[in-house]
């Protein structure tokens, strides 16, 4: 019976701390993605670079999971973000967004990232994006 009791204690011990290591893991992206503002440096749809569209933009993420698209220091959009550190994935939505806030809508696939960067993919069937976001 103690033998049992002592596994029962260490399996609960266990999810507690696994649960623990995710709630960090989305803490950590939150505090990344919030502090301070964003702009898209790389941005490629179907191998064309279209960087230049996004020059005037600035990116503000907020931890109720909204996003400020800011052009020329305005807030033109504000929309829905969110990130899982786990699956290593983000996802925007900018609702009736037009061109090219439209093209970052969706879910995207990290590729590689640092406190300062993000590089990120996204395939809809024939179309595939890349993205790189740097923190100013």
């Amino acid at each position: 019976m103690k033998k049992f009791t002592l596994i029962a204690v260490l399996v609960l011990l266990m999810t507690g701390c696994k649960k623990t290591v995710e709630e960090i893991q989305q803490d950590l992206v939150i505090r990344a993605m919030t502090d301070g503002q964003w702009a898209i440096t790389s941005f490629t749809l179907n191998g064309s670079d279209i960087t230049a569209d996004f020059t005037n933009y600035r990116f503000k993420y907020y931890s109720n999971k909204t996003v400020d698209a800011i052009k020329n220091g305005t807030t033109e959009k504000t929309g829905t973000w969110d990130g899982n550190a786990s699956t290593m994935t983000t996802w925007a939505n900018f609702t009736a967004a037009s061109y090219p806030l439209s093209l970052i809508n969706g879910s995207w696939s990290i590729t590689r990232n640092s406190w300062t960067y993000v590089e990120a993919t996204q395939t809809n069937g024939t179309e595939v994006k890349n993205m790189r976001l740097d923190k100013l």
